[in-house]
């Protein structure tokens, strides 16, 4: 750790020191001038004291020695300030270099090591865990001269003014170094014990808390009772032990504190009588002591923190130092060269390990050629990440190498393989911001500009951070080969058309928002339409869905406010934007609607109430109303006490909260309490004072006119100027598809799709649905025009058909591109130029697997175990670990012709039966005559997990045929598997329904 600091902060260290030395002659000047004020001033033997030469009267030097000190005292306070200031931010500026370089380090760890480290342990280190050594970094040299520095000013002044003063000050320093680091011991000791019991302790309130009507049933509670005083009674026992010897330490530690000024006024004021030792100096030499106590501490605290952190750094340092990270010159700067990698890819015996030292990938020996279309068949989803990761260098072969034409795959600067090799799967990672910056993400290579206006960019350089500025454009279109952003969109366009989601994407796009004066051509377009839309709406009979902004009519699709006001919010309608309209809250109760609103809120709380309780907030389904759960439950409070107080005692602020419901629950969603006696009476206060209303409401509300675009409302709202009934089932998407079908038809599709750009991405993507992964994996992917596309179950949601028109589309958008599919398995492998099969990490050819050297007849029978189970259908796609697992528990089993494997209504416990040679008979026993056969299994049946499942005697009989060779799985393996691994539980979810089917 300390040569990290030195490394970084030599410069600034140095001069932290030549500050920090500068304040020991203050520090004495401190010391010095009190005793002279006693001694020269004060003490003056004339009233007329000479000083340098000049002769001054008692008063005049006495006044002049008080303000030197006190000047003394400012400059020393003044200088400590600035020493302090400094150490923050040089303590600062180390962190944040420390962070950066771990963030850094992090982003080249291999891929397989984010599976043994957890996210939040990383979060934890860069963040928790990094911060106190911060504050070292910043101490780390002049701290301990500082403080070393203050106790030898302190001690050298004690010297000088006598040496039994400064031998009566250093004389019990050892004692304390040894006794309080002792007594600290035993109870860090005894805290250490009660920790310990506390745990105990709360097993016990657990206990209690889960059994509290077992213990009540069966009488225990009083000897539950009397075992908790028990363990309480220990903790009090620990506590009393802690405070004996804590207070005990204070004790030691103060009288011996105490004992040094004892001998002061002892021997020094006997010194003093004798006329060896001023007055003033003996005055000025029990100050300094009281300065000396601090530093002394804040060495012995400075040691301990040395110790500690230095413990800690070696412990982060060595989980930021996976085996087999990038080499940190493969990312910074730019590369020397930008080869093309259009050339055949070759795998020379190349072979892969997990972490744990397995092998994945087994002595690959590929040539993948350039141009063409490569179709990778691996049941395994192991094995076809190992090969993705493999083929983008996110993972390093532990033998063999890796090459594209005449490039070294392992030796090429990352920008070069992030701009020459695109990949996506079905599961792309998102990151929070917009869909448009996620698509773009390889578009922002590198900034376009080196310099930033950006204050904060020199100080972001002086830590040792990224040379790169964040606030300029970093949106490069001539990555892809085009000129504009618009030729950037248009490309981007052109790929989501030719994967086939445009019409989903149209169709998401159309339930979006969006700012007028950003999309200007799409507002004149929405507006252009309007006549169009309803026109097809009256034509198809579905007016009853299609519920069209009209004056005179109620809009039950619409809230209360905007039927009231006949508008819509350009803003959320949120309890605070209602609190602080004041002129339009009063005007409610002047139109006695707050009475009447009330009542409404109160009948829907009600209902909600009924529904979710006070604790289903975060159901999907409460927030599809689109009310805040504080606003919930604060209106549930509110009510409570209307019904017994009414709406009179209710200020602002509580009106506004109980009026939130309405104005933004529709009459669709509150349903009967929704009446039409209701929606006469807001109609017409709509037709009386909707205009007065909004004048004070111009900044939240704005009229609803169909001459005019609606902000606020979905583009397909706009489009038809009213609102998609949500209650109206399949007649409510026949509307919606009408609608997008006379966008499409009348040339809006463009504007429509572009929206998409511009949806929000939260953390993780969580908000988006699953319909916008794969275009969105795709399309970053292939954005950038790469030379190597890997797509990884990227069309997994697609129909086989539909993958093939795919692969077509984008061999004409990509045609001199090295494509390469990875899939579980293709129904029809002809389309591919190349096609090739990987099973348990090699490639599966006519001659049948080859044979493993292995370490020991152990490892070869696992390796046979697990070639063995990779063959059949329920276990090929598990996860390489849980199949290790599976394999180890498993044990072979034998029969001959005729033997009996199990018997119905035996008991499951010896397992399931995977057969991998042969054939058995499944037979149910008959009461007269011979078994009745049921069904026969061969190679790759699993047998008898169904009574294992449901823990039920054997249904059926299970006899050899033929020559039978079987893995016998163990209950508790077979269960555990299922349990932990979803694929598998699906795949045996199959294999039941079609027990159910036949």
């Amino acid at each position: 750790m300390f040569r990290f600091i030195w490394k970084y902060s030599k410069r600034d260290q140095l001069i932290l020191l030549a500050v920090t030395t500068s304040l020991f002659p203050l520090l004495y000047l401190t010391l010095e001038l009190p005793k002279r004020i006693i001694n020269d001033a004060i003490g003056a033997a004339t009233p007329v004291v000479d000083v340098l030469g000049y002769s001054l009267s008692q008063t005049n030097f006495l006044i002049i020695l008080c303000i030197g000190f006190l000047l003394a005292v400012l400059a020393h306070g003044l200088m400590k300030m600035r020493i302090n200031t400094m150490k923050g931010v040089l303590s600062e500026r180390m962190l944040r270099r420390f962070r950066y370089q771990m963030i850094s380090r992090a982003l080249r760890f291999p891929q397989p090591y984010f599976e043994r480290v957890s996210q939040g342990e990383m979060v934890s280190m860069i963040t928790a865990e990094s911060e106190p050594m911060g504050g070292l970094m910043g101490d780390a040299i002049s701290q301990p001269v500082l403080q070393a520095g203050q106790m030898i000013t302190i001690l050298s002044f004690l010297f000088l003014q006598s040496f039994w003063f400064g031998l009566a000050a250093v004389s019990l320093i050892p004692l304390q170094a040894w006794l309080i680091p002792k007594l600290q011991r035993q109870i860090n000791l005894l805290n250490k014990s009660r920790i310990q019991e506390v745990r105990v302790l709360a097993a016990q309130i657990g206990e209690n808390a889960a059994g509290a009507s077992t213990l009540r049933a069966n009488g225990g509670w009083r000897y539950r009772r009397a075992m908790i005083s028990d363990q309480l009674g220990r903790l009090f026992e620990i506590r009393f032990d802690i405070y004996q010897k804590k207070f005990f330490m204070k004790f030691i530690n103060n009288f011996i504190s105490q004992l040094t000024p004892f001998l002061f006024y002892l021997v020094g004021g006997i010194l003093v009588l004798q006329g060896s030792v001023s007055l003033g100096a003996l005055v000025a030499a029990l100050a300094a002591y009281k300065d000396l106590s601090s530093p002394w501490k804040e060495l012995l605290t400075y040691y301990n923190q040395t110790q500690d952190m230095s413990l800690r750094w070696d412990v982060v340092i060595e989980r930021f130092a996976p085996s087999g990270m990038q080499d940190e010159s493969l990312f910074e700067g730019e590369p020397d060269k930008h080869p093309r990698l259009d050339g055949d890819i070759v795998l020379k015996h190349a072979s892969v390990r997990d972490m744990d030292g397995n092998l994945v990938l087994d002595d690959l020996d590929l040539t993948f050629p350039g141009g063409k279309t490569i179709g990778i068949a691996a049941p395994s989803e192991e094995d076809r990440r190992a090969i993705s990761e493999l083929l983008t260098r996110e993972i390093l072969p532990s033998s063999g190498r890796v090459t594209v034409g005449q490039e070294d795959l392992s030796k090429l600067h990352q920008g070069v393989i992030a701009a020459r090799i695109g990949f996506a799967s079905s599961r792309p990672v998102m990151f929070q911001g917009t869909l448009g910056d996620n698509v773009m993400m390889p578009m922002r290579l590198r900034p376009l500009s080196t310099e930033s206006d950006d204050p904060g960019f020199a100080e972001t350089r002086r830590a040792g951070n990224s040379t790169d500025p964040f606030r300029v454009d970093w949106l490069d279109p001539s990555l892809a080969g085009l000129n504009t952003v618009e030729d950037l969109r248009d490309w981007w366009l052109q790929l989501i058309d030719g994967l086939g989601s445009g019409a989903a994407l149209f169709q998401r796009g159309a339930e979006q928002t969006f700012e007028a004066n950003e999309h200007p051509e799409l507002v004149r377009k929405l507006v252009e339409l309007r006549p169009k839309v309803q026109e097809a709406v009256v034509k198809a009979g579905l007016q009853q869905q299609a519920l069209i902004f009209d004056r005179n009519a109620y809009n039950a699709a619409l809230p209360v406010a905007e039927n009231l006001l006949f508008a819509t919010p350009c803003v959320p309608v949120t309890q605070e934007i209602l609190t602080r309209q004041g002129v339009f809250l009063g005007q409610l109760r002047e139109l006695g609607l707050d009475e009447t609103l009330v009542s409404l809120t109160r009948d829907v709380i009600d209902m909600l109430r009924q529904i979710f309780g006070l604790d289903g907030t975060d159901h999907p389904l409460f927030r599809k109303l689109g009310l805040q759960a504080e606003v919930y439950e604060a209106a549930v409070e509110l009510v409570e006490r209307t019904r017994n107080e009414g709406v009179s005692g209710l200020d602002d602020g509580q009106l506004a909260n109980l009026l939130a419901v309405p104005f933004v629950i529709s009459a669709e969603q509150i349903g009967p309490a929704f009446t039409d006696e209701l929606k006469n009476r807001i109609l017409e206060l709509r037709q009386s004072h909707s205009e007065k209303l909004l004048q004070h409401l111009n900044d939240v509300f704005v009229p609803l006119k169909e001459t005019e675009f609606a902000p606020g409302l979905t583009v397909m709202e706009n489009a038809l100027f009213g609102k998609v009934s949500q209650i109206g089932g399949a007649r409510s998407d026949e509307v919606r598809k009408l609608i997008v079908d006379v966008l499409s038809e009348n040339g809006a599709r463009p504007l429509v799709v572009e929206l998409i750009y511009d949806v929000p991405v939260s953390l993780g993507g969580q908000n988006l649905p699953a319909v916008f992964a794969e275009p969105l994996a795709f399309t970053r992917a292939t954005i950038k025009k790469p030379d190597i596309l890997i797509l990884d179950n990227a069309l997994a949601s697609y129909d086989m058909e539909t993958q093939i028109a795919v692969y077509k589309n984008l061999r004409a958008l990509l045609p001199n591109a090295t494509v390469i599919y990875l899939n579980d398995q293709y129904e029809n492998p002809d389309v591919f130029d190349m096609f090739i099969e990987i099973r348990q990490g090699r490639v599966v050819s006519d001659e049948g697997p080859a044979d493993v050297e292995e370490d020991s007849a152990a490892s070869a029978d696992l390796a046979r175990k697990l070639r063995a189970l990779e063959q059949t259908p329920l276990f090929s796609g598990l996860d390489r670990r849980q199949l290790r697992l599976l394999a180890f528990g498993a044990r072979w089993f034998q029969a001959q012709p005729g033997e009996v494997v199990f018997l119905k209504d035996d008991q499951p416990t010896d397992g399931a039966y995977v057969v991998l040679e042969g054939e058995a008979g499944l037979y149910l026993p008959q009461p007269e005559g011979p078994d009745q056969l049921i069904a026969t299994v061969g190679s790759g049946a699993l047998v008898g997990e169904l009574g294992l499942i449901r823990k039920e005697p054997r249904a059926l009989s299970m006899i050899a045929e033929t020559d039978l060779s079987c893995l016998r799985i163990g209950e508790e393996e077979f269960l555990a598997v299922v349990e932990n691994d979803a694929a598998t539980a699906f795949k045996l979810m199959q294999v039941i329904a079609g027990y159910v089917s036949n």
